[in-house]
Formats: C-alpha cells, sequence, structure tokens
C-alpha cells in the first residue's frame, strides 16, 4: 500500500492531540467512476470512522449514504493507499490532528439509488450530488474543475494521486 505523508509542522506522535481516520473509495461502475460533486467540490464517496466501527463497515456505511449502493462487506479488498495529514493547531482550536485517510476501489454493476442515500446537512446545504466520470478521463476532468471551487486546490490532488495509484495497481 503507498503511503504519503503531509507534515509540514514537523509534529512527532508526542505532538498529537487528535486522531481522525477516514476512509475514500473510487466506486467504478461499468467504466465510470461515481464522484460527490458539491458546489463544484469533487470528492470520492467516504467518511470518517464512527466508534466501533472497523474501516470496512465505515466504508460500506458511507457507500450507501452518499450513493445509495449497497455493498457486501465481504468484497471489500485491501486499501490501496493511505495519506497521513499531521497539523499543528487545527482547526484553529489549539489540537494537533492526525488525519488518516484509507482510500478503497470497488467495481460494481450497481447503479446509484438517490432513494437510499441520506446526506448530512452539510451536504445537503452544498447541492450534494453524485455524478459520473469516465474513469479513463476521470483526471483530466477533475484538473480541469480545479479552478472552479478553491477546496478543489486541496481535495484535487490527492483524488488524482489515488486514481493513478489505483491504475498503477490494476
Amino acid at each position: 500500500m503507498k503511503q504519503i505523508i503531509y507534515n509540514r509542522d514537523n509534529l512527532s506522535d508526542n505532538d498529537i492531540t487528535e486522531t481522525v481516520i477516514r476512509t475514500k473509495v473510487l466506486v467504478i461502475n461499468q467504466g465510470n467512476l461515481l464522484i460527490g460533486n458539491a458546489n463544484n467540490v469533487f470528492q470520492f464517496p467516504g467518511g470518517h470512522l464512527e466508534e466501533n466501527e472497523t474501516l470496512e463497515e465505515c466504508l460500506k456505511r458511507e457507500v450507501l449514504e452518499e450513493t445509495g449502493i449497497e455493498i457486501d462487506i465481504n468484497n471489500i479488498a485491501q486499501p490501496f493507499m493511505e495519506i497521513i495529514y499531521c497539523n499543528k493547531n487545527w482547526p484553529s482550536q489549539g489540537k494537533n490532528r492526525k488525519a488518516v485517510i484509507y482510500y478503497y476501489a470497488i467495481e460494481t454493476e450497481q447503479k446509484p439509488d438517490l432513494s437510499k442515500t441520506k446526506y448530512t446537512e452539510n451536504e445537503l446545504k452544498h447541492n450534494f450530488k453524485i455524478e459520473e466520470l469516465p474513469l479513463n478521463d476521470a483526471v483530466r476532468i477533475i484538473e480541469n474543475n480545479i479552478p472552479n471551487n478553491e477546496e478543489n486546490k486541496v481535495i484535487s490532488p490527492d483524488m488524482i494521486k489515488a486514481i493513478n495509484e489505483y491504475f498503477n495497481n490494476k
């Protein structure tokens, strides 16, 4: 599994005061990549690990909540990439946060079922919707979308790394 660490503040493990674990997934459906779009900010389905939840349970829950697709937990392969962010004073509350994001890939024939989605207030507020991008053209589309929202400058480079890593592992 590829690992990328962002630690611009050179924090040690002893400096970390809280850790957040997230899962993200490349949902590949008949040659298309399903992504979330919230006010022109592209993102993979995923979210934070809840208490007493395994990574796979988190992934299953988040895919269902954001796409309406029910995946079999037994069909989830190991993550192919891990990105770690170590941030000092995040988010301006005096906490030093370590965020660990595990990237998975799932291939499915199921189409999104919006009747089964469960969007958060924040997702609804930002007009969250699921879109399909041709997998072979996804990197170019994501790159072209970067100027459409300032948040893309942070999110999109990691999305592109994940797609490229997915292709490297195929």
